[in-house]
């Protein structure tokens, strides 16, 4: 799939998830492999320029990490030029514009889904970015507040326009929840409606639902958000059932990716960052178990990153078998041993 200069193969993409998809996901997702356009969680163009990459927990990656798409969160022209300027610094590879998010805090300070109600707005946002950059420049939108066809194709149709160069169409309404099923059939009225490539995001976790997807939609690509952090293997799957991408049959002993996940916690965030994001990981990542509520609400009610771990561990150890390998990992916090292990093995 060709986006401005940027080829992105297979057509598989991370969707940017708040508290989600830092470096220790997106190399989670990498060892497996599958993953054709990384991405971060979103960013503010406001706060963007100040941010030092040596210790925002939003701009952190390794070398490993791309190609690596940028979200920023943009309501006002003035700050396009610094924070393109940043962006560039920063060595981004796409620039995506956050304009579906439905969260109510991002739609009270007039962003994410909110500017879709003010396509002249957009226009003009979208305007002064293209000016302000020659790197693939990308939109994230959702279907909008009503089922409005005439509507939705003549935003999209201003987007491409206006230069943008691929859409991501999350194919729910701004009010409906991840219980809804996705319209897929909307997302083939954005691909009749535009030349550019169009990406369907929404309820995809399985092979079977990508496949319907694809199948119903048209679409160029497919966009994974919150399997993503539950099956983290799920693009290398994808990739070989459906462009038959030589990834590695992945062998999972879940205990040593989750352990795997937390330390690169360690070596890359703050103590104070990490809690949060491992808690927010273990949220999906403990579905994958019967009684993963049980691992779920030990992490979500631990005061400390070591309590965690170490909750975790216990968890573990009498839950999965591949936990009783002789494997062993210390997981610290602060610099210091937390007194717990992760077991686990080789993937």
């Amino acid at each position: 799939m060709k986006v401005g200069s940027q080829t992105i193969w297979p057509p598989l993409l991370l969707a940017p998830m708040a508290g989600l998809t830092h470096s220790a996901l997106r190399t989670t997702l990498l060892h497996f492999g599958g993953v054709g356009l990384l991405s971060t969680e979103m960013l503010s163009a406001a706060r963007l320029p100040a941010e030092s990459v040596d210790h925002s927990p939003y701009l952190f990656r390794t070398t490993k990490e791309s190609p690596l798409s940028h979200q920023l969160m943009l309501t006002d022209e003035k700050h396009i030029a610094p924070a393109f300027a940043a962006l560039h610094r920063l060595g981004a590879d796409v620039i995506d514009l956050n304009l579906g998010c439905p969260a109510p805090q991002i739609r009270r300070s007039g962003g994410g889904s909110r500017l879709m109600e003010d396509p002249a707005r957009v226009r003009r946002l979208v305007a002064s970015a293209r000016q302000h950059t020659s790197l693939p420049l990308t939109a994230k939108i959702r279907l909008g507040e009503t089922l409005d066809a005439a509507k939705l194709r003549d935003f999209c149709r201003m987007l491409e326009g206006e230069g943008v160069d691929m859409i991501t169409v999350h194919a729910r309404l701004r009010g409906e929840s991840f219980a809804r099923r996705p319209r897929w059939e909307w997302v083939a009225n954005v691909k009749r409606w535009i030349d550019i490539p169009v990406v369907a995001n929404g309820g995809i976790d399985s092979i079977a639902s990508a496949r319907t997807c694809l199948e119903q939609s048209g679409a160029d690509g497919l966009m994974i958000g919150r399997a993503a952090a539950r099956s983290p293997w799920i693009f290398a799957v994808l990739a070989r059932a459906l462009y038959a991408v030589d990834c590695t049959e992945p062998h999972i002993c879940l205990p040593q990716l989750y352990q795997g996940f937390a330390t690169a916690l360690v070596e890359r965030f703050s103590p104070e960052r990490r809690l949060g994001r491992l808690k927010e990981f273990t949220h999906h990542f403990a579905t994958n178990y019967f009684f993963g509520h049980q691992l779920a609400m030990g992490v979500q009610s631990s005061r400390s990153f070591a309590e965690a771990c170490s909750r975790a561990s216990a968890f573990f150890a009498a839950c999965d078998p591949c936990a009783e390998d002789n494997g062993k990992w210390w997981v610290s916090d602060a610099g210091a041993d937390c007194n717990s292990q992760i077991p686990g093995r080789g993937i």
